[in-house]
């Protein structure tokens, strides 16, 4: 396989992946062209390497800056802006993984202690509403604390001991 053919299967690859991360195809494609690249690249070269819109690419790129996982880089003398992303693999799962926890699991604690704080009228229906959502609130809790004390812990043998047992 050359180097044309691997890097466009790893492009396509991340892309799919990156809808089971919560964010769409284009915006992982990009993160995943500027994760093998050498160098920072400009709007133009991801649109012209991906194939894709000025709108899309700005709109994904401000995405990526928002999650922390691409940065802007100014060269000088240029005018143009140019991106990179971060390069280190666990420090990426970390930024994912904490941003993930920001945007989609804290807020549906935060509903299921609503839902399983209602007045409870006696009727089986009512107890098995609390009882489930009390149930689901302390476990996606309690995995929230676990997985924002692991990506708040420096890659060190307890950490590394934990990722291997979940492997």
């Amino acid at each position: 396989m050359s180097y044309e053919e691997a890097k466009e299967k790893f492009i396509n690859t991340w892309g799919s992946l990156g809808t089971l991360w919560g964010i769409n195809k284009a915006m992982a494609q990009i993160q995943a062209l500027l994760f093998i690249s050498t160098t920072p690249l400009s709007m133009e070269d991801i649109m012209e390497e991906l194939k894709i819109s000025r709108g899309n690419t700005s709109m994904n790129l401000r995405q990526l800056m928002d999650w922390g996982i691409v940065t802007k880089v100014l060269k000088t003398g240029e005018r143009r802006e140019y991106f990179t992303t971060e390069k280190d693999v666990q420090e990426l799962a970390r930024v994912i993984a904490k941003e993930r926890s920001r945007r989609e699991i804290r807020p549906v604690i935060k509903v299921l202690n609503e839902v399983s704080s209602i007045k409870n009228d006696g009727s089986e229906k009512t107890k098995e509403l609390i009882k489930q959502t009390k149930a689901l609130h302390v476990i996606t809790e309690d995995l929230d604390n676990l997985m924002t004390k692991l990506v708040n812990q420096n890659q060190n043998w307890v950490t590394k001991s934990v990722l291997k047992m979940l492997k």
